[in-house]
């Protein structure tokens, strides 16, 4: 089945089968959170990506190869409801940004922040923190060498705009922090994977930009 991005709770998910990575995005619970699951193809090791509720069903993906990491993108709490269950029945290492680290419902190994890494096995995803959805949010960028770049983006960015942000100084920082640090250093064909909804590209979104600043959200 080709790759398309959208997926709903309750229903199957999707594979996108890269040359070095796998990636399966799933729907969970009424607020229709994507969790994502990242697998090397040469060693097997694998990544989540919010463990954002339905423990069973993200345990059924995960198999019985286990997992080495769960990212949590920001310390909202639809994103990290399954994530004691999950930890619990993988021992995974947990991340997530510094600033968040702390809101979290288990204890975070690794906090981290702009520049730091996670690796998939034999891939490597850096970490991009966006300050203004939450004072530490983070996206996670896979920089194919094979093709073009593959970006998770947490609640920071969505086909047609930022993240919602609590004040006009949150949206300031989301909007300039996603201009210089996302759209100011990717390519219009970077594929970006949000927390809800369906992916677009970046190409797709960059004309807007000026439009989203002008009108605050």
């Amino acid at each position: 089945m080709t790759y398309r991005g959208k997926v709903k709770p309750g229903g199957p998910s999707e594979v996108r089968e890269l040359t070095d990575l796998m990636i399966t995005k799933l729907a969970v619970s009424e607020m229709a959170n994507n969790v994502y699951l990242l697998r090397c193809r040469h060693t097997d090791e694998q990544v989540l990506i919010d463990a954002a509720d339905e423990p069973e069903r993200i345990l059924g993906m995960i198999g019985d190869d286990g997992l080495s990491t769960v990212v949590t993108t920001h310390q909202h709490w639809d994103h990290h409801r399954a994530l004691p269950q999950v930890v619990a029945a993988t021992n995974a290492e947990t991340v997530a940004g510094e600033e968040d680290a702390d809101a979290l419902p288990v204890k975070v190994d690794r906090p981290v922040s702009d520049g730091d890494t996670v690796t998939v096995g034999r891939s490597t995803l850096e970490v991009i923190h966006l300050v203004g959805h939450t004072p530490g949010s983070i996206a996670l960028l896979y920089d194919d060498p094979h093709g073009t770049p593959h970006l998770f983006t947490g609640d920071s960015l969505f086909p047609g705009g930022v993240g919602k942000t609590g004040s006009p100084e949150n949206f300031a920082s989301l909007i300039d922090d996603v201009e210089a640090k996302v759209f100011g250093r990717l390519p219009d064909e970077t594929w970006f994977y949000p927390g809800h909804g369906d992916d677009s590209t970046l190409g797709a979104e960059r004309p807007h930009l000026a439009e989203w600043r002008a009108r605050g959200w």
